[in-house]
């Protein structure tokens, strides 16, 4: 079953839900703030009060300098590190926003985008108010989901104008490591989003694609919301790589036409990263831990097949025995405990489902222990 980005009737699945509500454990949250994962109070507090002092409306089209300058700090810290100066940030509101500047940069109505096959409807919606088509390539799930290169040179034409990558990619945990070389043969600009690169698993650290490709065109997109779960306060930005500068005065024009990022959040935005570290570890830690204990609950499962992902805070396991995820996530609900199917991401080759390792640990001990009993049921 494809899930249909345009019917907003209830499917069967969120009938179950309502029909259940009260009675399952959700394994399926994203929200960081219903997890108790929060921010601490007392750096917010102090990065507000700085705002407070010197209250002021001076926006930049770029973002303020502060702001950025604490981004190029961040990147100059990644592994490999991407140097950056100050006029290659757009500060936006948020990474929804930074893809539909891009897609206004890039495309004209008719024109079309790559992105991968396993993928939530965000991109769809977006590509559908720029008028564009959203093509898609192949994941292979045989080969730790890694970009299938003869799909994607296949679905290009003539009217393609950017390829889209998720690294780490939601929800598979996808880790682009090394170049890809059908990315340098087919020359298009690149929309990397990075919103997950801090929860790095089976991979050691997550490379900015532009340290990858440089010779490609390459947009970074990144926020505070996964980074530091603070979806509530929204920040995110677009770093351009050296090869990607071509494309700063447009858009700067774009973003200058909406300054959606309040002044606020920008200038609280230096103290939460300088002192956010602690924070973010522990919060990347909490969720190897539970990927840890889903591995090892798992590891002996019949029809539990579930691998280390390289990074990210989903697991995305194939459930063995199964034809239909719809019905098997349905009777799931019944029985206790709530997951997404794989046609939620437009997957359909096997039957599986998606579990959030934000959930909070004691609760995704009980619902894993109900779904691994489920499953041995049904």
């Amino acid at each position: 079953m494809v899930f249909d980005a345009t019917d907003f009737s209830p499917n069967p699945i969120e009938q179950a839900r309502r029909q259940y509500a009260g009675t399952y454990i959700d394994l399926t949250s994203s929200n960081p703030t219903t997890q108790d994962l929060l921010f601490p109070a007392h750096i917010l507090q102090q990065a507000a009060d700085q705002y407070w002092r010197q209250r002021r409306y001076d926006p930049h089209p770029h973002g303020l300098a502060p702001a950025r300058a604490a981004l190029i700090d961040y990147y100059a810290q990644r592994s490999p590190a991407l140097q950056l100066e100050l006029d290659d940030l757009f500060i936006t509101a948020s990474t929804s926003e930074a893809y539909s500047l891009l897609f206004a940069l890039l495309t004209q109505p008719g024109d079309n985008i790559l992105g991968p096959d396993v993928t939530y409807p965000l991109f769809q919606y977006l590509a559908e108010l720029h008028n564009i088509e959203l093509r898609t390539y192949r994941l292979d799930p045989a080969q730790r989901w890694a970009i299938d290169q003869e799909s994607l040179l296949d679905a290009a034409d003539s009217r393609t104008r950017a390829v889209l990558l998720i690294s780490p990619h939601n929800p598979t945990g996808m880790v682009v490591q090394q170049p890809v070389a059908s990315l340098t043969q087919l020359g298009l600009p690149l929309i990397c989003d990075e919103v997950f690169a801090p929860f790095t698993v089976a991979a050691p650290h997550v490379p900015p694609l532009g340290t990858l490709h440089p010779e490609l065109a390459v947009f970074h997109l990144n926020g505070l919301s996964k980074m530091l779960a603070l979806p509530d306060l929204k920040l995110g930005w677009i770093a351009l790589n050296a090869a990607a500068r071509q494309y700063a005065e447009r858009l700067e024009l774009i973003n200058d036409t909406f300054l959606s990022c309040s002044t606020l959040i920008q200038t609280m935005l230096p103290t939460l990263l300088t002192q956010g570290a602690a924070f973010q570890h522990a919060m990347v830690n909490q969720v190897r831990l539970t990927m840890d204990y889903a591995l090892a609950q798992s590891k002996n499962h019949p029809r539990l097949q579930l691998d280390r992902p390289d990074g990210g805070y989903y697991l995305f396991p194939r459930i063995a025995n199964c034809h239909d995820d719809e019905a098997l996530v349905i009777d799931l609900i019944a029985q206790g405990v709530l997951v997404y199917p794989g046609f939620f991401y437009d997957y359909t080759e096997d039957c599986r489902i998606m579990l959030s390792c934000l959930t909070k640990p004691e609760v995704f001990a009980v619902g894993f222990e109900r779904l691994c009993s489920a499953l041995s049921r049904v």
